[in-house]
């Protein structure tokens, strides 16, 4: 994987939701460990199927992060994630995939054992 651009849309989830890698590590950056030479990214992580396949409510683009090392390949994120619909937001480095990990939990928490179900989505709102 020397070079080539890796997506990384995992989540390392444990019993309870639990992350299997708790603040000072994340699944991004394991990633990255295993293949040293890739350029990693973190993106795709922090929201359900629906939202993949339709993330545009209310004529609003759901929020999608990424995170990652290498510019050129946090653009292809980026990229990619404005054709599929979302509102992109750069994270910073890859160290930042803790914080994605984390905002991914809470959405399956709140979908999931909270009662909002899979039909919603966050949006950023600016003054």
């Amino acid at each position: 994987l020397a070079e080539k651009i890796v997506l990384d849309a995992t989540n390392p989830l444990g019993p309870g939701l639990a992350l299997t890698h708790r603040g000072d590590d994340s699944g991004g950056e394991q990633v990255q460990r295993w293949a040293p030479q890739a350029r990693v990214v973190k993106v795709f992580n922090t929201t359900g199927y629906g939202n993949m396949e339709n993330p545009v409510y209310d004529g609003r683009p759901s929020l999608m992060f990424y995170a990652g090392d290498d510019s050129v390949a946090k653009d292809v994120a980026r990229q990619l994630s404005d054709v599929a619909g979302f509102e992109s937001i750069d994270a910073g480095p890859l160290e930042n995939a803790r914080l994605l990990e984390a905002w991914a939990v809470l959405w399956i928490k709140l979908a999931m054992q909270y009662g909002h179900g899979r039909d919603f989505a966050f949006v950023k709102m600016t003054r």
